[in-house]
């Protein structure tokens, strides 16, 4: 299972991208760990939409696949930015790409998250499931 050494996890199995960037904007989707569990990803529903706050811990959407519907979590607080359309129009793009094409939304990040995993971490935390 690939587990890129670069993102930083939340024990709800989304990543997050670009941590501690200038512009403060983070991109976030759900870890293959998270994709292959769900099967194919058939609906995405998101809660808010672009220029509304999320809050980190929160469900932010829903995820609906062949095999249940999940909650999809913010890993971190702040306004989203930008909305992956593709995935809402598209969503197995998801179990084909989850750390590339297959991003869900951006945020502009407001307060710097303290519990995320690292690549290690999160593969642990993978392992004991």
């Amino acid at each position: 299972m690939s587990v890129p050494e670069q993102l930083r996890y939340s024990e709800e199995h989304e990543w997050v991208a670009g941590l501690g960037g200038e512009d403060g904007i983070v991109t976030v989707g759900i870890t293959a760990h998270a994709a292959d569990a769900l099967g194919e990803i058939v609906y995405l529903e998101l809660h808010s939409s672009e220029g509304e706050a999320v809050t980190a811990g929160e469900p932010c959407g829903e995820v609906e696949s062949t095999k249940s519907v999940s909650d999809l979590y913010s890993p971190v607080s702040g306004e989203i930015t930008a909305i992956n359309s593709a995935v809402v129009d598209e969503p197995k793009v998801i179990n084909d790409d989850p750390y590339g094409e297959g991003w869900i939304f951006k945020i502009r990040v407001v307060d710097e998250p303290g519990d995320l995993l690292d690549a290690a971490e999160y593969t642990k935390l993978i392992e004991e499931d």
